[in-house]
């Protein structure tokens, strides 16, 4: 499972990203709401932890207009506040869950695990289909025709960004943050790298699709 974190407390913050990376979750950081909406949108997030009170953009707002976007992340809120009005609201906007401040990383923990096993059936039958390419995100695998290709979870995740935004202009910089995360030590380079991976193991005469280079800027999934 791939989590992202949106907190801006930098204690609780990098305890939740040690315990989670601890449980073998995927983790990515976000410290204000605007990055985190950013990271959000890019559609790769199984799960969301989204604090409600954020600098640049509150939590409720932020979620709103994920959901008004069509990100169908499960979205667990942290809050201080423990009104019922403030959880109706924050259910209301499209969260799955809802952990008052303060809380046991045992009961954090629980609820992912909750939440994983609610989503499962669903995420099977969630594949992204453009052109005769087919992408089973879950399983990593992608399908044309009669072939079936298995992929990475780095190739999925990045195909999976590619489908999400066909015809869009994604800029390397862009791919690297929303792949490998806002906090990491990968070159650009990584991303021509896997680039070069799908576009082996993808015939774009048979898939319909193609990843064109724009050049000085970044890749495009064109076609279908």
């Amino acid at each position: 499972m791939r989590i992202l974190l949106v907190e801006d407390e930098q204690r609780l913050a990098d305890a939740l990203e040690y315990i989670l990376k601890k449980n073998k979750f995927a983790v990515d950081v976000a410290f204000d709401g605007i990055t985190g909406q950013d990271m959000a949108e890019s559609g790769i997030y199984d799960l969301i932890i989204l604090d409600r009170m954020l600098p640049g953009k509150e939590g409720v707002t932020i979620l709103r207009e994920l959901r008004a976007k069509g990100i169908k992340s499960a979205v667990i809120f942290l809050t201080a506040r423990d009104t019922i009005a403030n959880k109706v609201e924050g259910l209301d906007a499209g969260a799955d869950d809802y952990l008052i401040k303060p809380f046991s990383t045992e009961e954090l923990l629980a609820r992912i695990r909750a939440l994983g096993r609610r989503s499962q059936s669903s995420l099977l039958g969630d594949k992204i289909i453009i052109g005769a390419l087919t992408l089973d995100p879950l399983r990593c695998e992608a399908a044309y025709g009669n072939e079936t290709v298995k992929l990475t979870i780095k190739e999925a995740q990045l195909l999976e960004l590619l489908m999400r935004n066909h015809g869009q202009v994604l800029t390397k910089e862009q791919i690297l943050d929303r792949i490998w995360g806002f906090d990491n030590e990968v070159d650009v380079n990584c991303v021509e790298i896997y680039i070069y991976y799908l576009r082996r193991k993808l015939d774009p005469q048979k898939c319909k699709v193609r990843i064109d280079t724009i050049r000085g800027i970044g890749y495009c999934l064109n076609g279908g």
